[in-house]
């Protein structure tokens, strides 16, 4: 069969980082003859060529190419497209890996769009990567019509027949940014752009001894003679005006204003952020007109306009506020509702710690002059933002903990101005409340709830908490789609999160009373905190001294109270003997794991009664005893010889 993908890897000194890249590409869900990896390794002097050349030998999938050090990942990627054989090319870092789907997803969204380039779902592990670009999929994405211009890392997949028709390939040698370029173009010249936000394709990771190469502090002169490339490639593309305008704000606002805020700036030393700031002076000063920076939310205009009138202090002063603004999010009321859990918060702006507050009447004004020293820039802001209240927004996220996968879940919010003292100012508080369906979320394990507030030119993620212990809710765990879901407050900092798959003690089935357990009729009935949407099926073990038995049972919702009610009927051979009594919420899955219940039923004489969970018997006990005994005698023994006996 032909080749449909054809993944390519540049390889310099991964080390262990190429690991996972490597179980990724092997795990793809595509047919092993529909693709082909093609591994450039550029001049590596570490173990890596000896660890591919054994790779290619055992799996024909994978292929080797070696040569000279290049400088830098263009001539390696120039090199795989050259030596593909594949409908598309797929470009992956080599300490960088895939969803196991990622290939097989793409591929055939690609091909449905008729699209020449292909943007999969990215997650960031340790390092930032675009949110808003996979808010939801895009079939036929434009630079215009969703914000593709957010996402110029080159791991996408590009049809092989467009590269060649537009003869596009990357700049080569040691050199920056140029992925931008590249993509820049792309996106510009394609027939179509289709994204693909609803499976995590791609995972960016900055490995832990922070080597990555886009990492490195870089020579600003180089750098930003780079990124004048790009900004040629848009000028060659577009025609002067908005669209052109909002093209060059991506990188007034990433590679330049974002550069010069809060901590980031702050945190490098003096002599480098003063030619930090010198080369984006130049950029801004040379490239852009008056319609870049207007576009930009209220605090990225105001470092826009000190960097374009030379003011460094009154940057680094700026830089100084900034640093102490941070969103809160508390929670409120959390409850299920029909299999879905209704999450409850309210978000705002800090700074220093306390609210941020703002003058209760203003008015929108265009930033027609330099502020003049940064308390007039921050009064501006303040004002700014006020008036622009009505476009604040609130989204809650939930973040698999283990590949830091984001996604975003329905949101209501309401927009609240609470007057602060004699009412001049306010507190601008934004009132959300989020519904989560547990049964879209793609695995199990751990999820944790996160804010993401956007108002005035912040756009920050907080954890959702913590609240006060005394004011916490303290929901039930629910049974969604065969799934058992336990929403809990992290120890010890008390934020809201979300365990999928949970079983055992975690569920809180210990909170079962005596009172909440009947058993008449040989029917066998238990009020369990537990919420489900409808009817459920769920597995009964009884275990005594000498047997196991099980049974079916039903969970149904709770009439009058929280919780739901397991019914089931008896064993019939539930012989005389004291029954502990255990349940599987989820008899279905592949790993059905059953919980213990606080109880246990007496049977005997014809009746069975509800009783406390039996102690451990006689026996047992004294075997416990016993080892304690032994236990201390040998620790003693021991310290005796190790003091020579004294």
């Amino acid at each position: 069969m032909p080749v449909k993908v054809s993944v390519i890897v540049p390889v310099y000194n991964p080390g262990i980082y190429i690991e996972d890249c490597i179980s990724s590409l092997q795990r793809q869900s595509l047919p092993p003859d529909e693709f082909e990896v093609i591994f450039v390794d550029d001049g590596s002097t570490d173990e890596t060529p000896a660890r591919l050349d054994a790779l290619a030998a055992e799996d024909p999938r994978m292929k080797v190419i070696h040569q000279e050090n290049s400088g830098w990942s263009g001539k390696p990627r120039n090199v795989g497209i050259e030596a593909s054989r594949g409908e598309f090319v797929m470009f992956v870092d080599n300490d960088d890996y895939l969803g196991d789907e990622a290939l097989e997803r793409m591929y055939d969204y690609g091909v449905a769009n008729g699209a020449d380039v292909v943007v999969g779902k990215m997650a960031g592990k340790n390092r930032g990567v675009p949110v808003e670009l996979f808010r939801r999929n895009h079939p036929r994405a434009t630079v215009e019509n969703a914000p593709l211009i957010d996402s110029l890392t080159p791991h996408k997949m590009v049809r092989r027949a467009f590269l060649d028709r537009i003869g596009l390939r990357f700049p080569e040698g040691r050199r920056r940014l140029e992925d931008h370029v590249f993509i820049a173009e792309a996106y510009l010249r394609a027939e179509n752009v289709s994204v693909l936000s609803d499976y995590v394709c791609y995972y960016h990771i900055r490995r832990d001894d922070g080597s990555n190469a886009g990492f490195e502090r870089f020579d600003p002169v180089g750098y930003f003679k780079n990124l004048r490339e790009a900004l040629d490639v848009v000028e060659q593309y577009t025609e002067p005006g908005p669209v052109r305008d909002r093209l060059f704000r991506r990188w007034l606002r990433v590679e330049m204003v974002e550069r010069l805020r809060a901590r980031r700036l702050l945190n490098l030393p003096d002599d480098y952020r003063r030619e930090l700031f010198g080369e984006i002076h130049e950029v801004v000063v040379e490239r852009f007109g008056p319609g870049v920076a207007t576009g930009l939310q209220p605090t990225q205009q105001v470092i826009a306009a000190l960097t374009a009138a030379d003011r460094y202090d009154d940057v680094v002063a700026f830089a100084e506020w900034e640093a102490g603004v941070a969103p809160t999010a508390a929670p409120g009321d959390i409850e299920w509702r029909d299999g879905s859990l209704r999450i409850g918060f309210t978000a705002e702006y800090l700074s220093d710690g306390e609210p941020m507050l703002f003058p209760a009447d203003s008015e929108a004004a265009p930033l027609t002059d330099v502020p003049k020293d940064v308390t007039e820039a921050v009064r501006w802001v303040a004002s700014e933002t006020a008036a622009r209240f009505g476009q604040a927004t609130a989204d809650l996220l939930l973040r698999e903990r283990t590949s830091a996968a984001q996604y975003f879940q329905p949101v209501e919010f309401t927009r609240e101005t609470v007057p602060v003292g004699d009412g001049e100012e306010v507190r601008l508080v934004l009132r959300g409340t989020a519904t989560v369906d547990p049964a879209v979320l793609p695995r199990d394990g751990a999820w944790d709830a996160l804010v993401r507030v956007k108002s005035g030119g912040w756009t920050k993620e907080c954890r959702l908490g913590p609240a006060p212990l005394e004011d916490r809710p303290t929901p039930h765990a629910g049974v969604v789609g065969d799934r058992p879901v336990l929403p809990y407050w992290t120890t010890p900092h008390g934020n809201l999160s979300l365990e999928l798959g949970a079983r055992g003690k975690r569920l809180g089935l210990g909170r079962v009373q005596l009172g909440d357990v009947s058993v008449s009729d040989e029917r066998f009935r238990v009020l369990l905190p537990v919420h489900v949407p409808g009817d459920s099926e769920v597995r009964l073990r009884f275990v005594s001294s000498r047997r196991i038995l099980e049974t079916p049972g039903t969970l149904s919702p709770g009439a009058d109270r929280p919780g739901s009610l397991l019914t089931a009927v008896l064993p019939e051979d539930l012989s005389d003997d004291v029954w502990r009594v255990a349940v599987c919420l989820n008899p279905g899955a592949d790993q059905a794991r059953f919980a213990g219940l606080p109880f246990a039923l007496r049977a005997g004489g014809g009746s069975v009664l509800v009783t406390p969970v039996p102690g451990p018997g006689v026996a047992l006990r004294l075997a416990r005893r016993a080892r304690r005994v032994l236990g201390a005698a040998r620790r003693k023994v021991n310290s005796r010889i190790r003091t020579g006996g004294r």
